[in-house]
């Protein structure tokens, strides 16, 4: 699967991108690329794009990252919404969403479970006592 994807180049704390495409399975850095469709320095914002080749490889079924996919549709590139690509600092319990935004919390949470309604009683037979409860041995005296 082919996908576009920045490749770092640019010296140390000062960093500056090419984006790419190549095999996903590849690492960026190992200059495997298939081909180069733009390059990206976030500190300047300066960001050089060949739409025709971005489009004609998403076409054939590149993927772009989530970073990529999001510059795309800033620049006019692509439509579409951005795509969260920061992780959840907590994550959400589901109990807490509820209580957190200050909506009612489930109903199914806050019903009670109905019992079963009561069996018939089973009405016991009489049954002979030698046959209900054996008789236990008796102790035999300690002398």
């Amino acid at each position: 699967m082919l996908m576009i994807r920045f490749q770092r180049i640019g010296r140390t704390n000062d960093p500056a991108f090419r984006i790419v495409v190549l095999e996903k399975e590849r690492a960026a850095k190992s200059g495997r690329i298939t081909d180069q469709v733009g390059t990206y320095n976030p500190r300047t914002k300066a960001l050089t794009l060949d739409e025709a080749k971005i489009k004609e490889w998403i076409s054939k079924g590149a993927q772009p990252t989530g970073s990529i996919h999001n510059l795309l549709i800033t620049k006019g590139v692509l439509t579409g919404k951005k795509i969260n690509v920061l992780p959840r600092k907590h994550p959400v319990k589901p109990a807490e969403t509820a209580s957190s935004v200050g909506q009612p919390a489930p109903q199914a949470a806050t019903e009670k479970v109905e019992e079963a309604p009561p069996e018939a009683e089973v009405v016991a037979e009489a049954v002979p006592e030698e046959v209900a409860a054996p008789e236990a041995p008796a102790e035999a005296p300690v002398a």
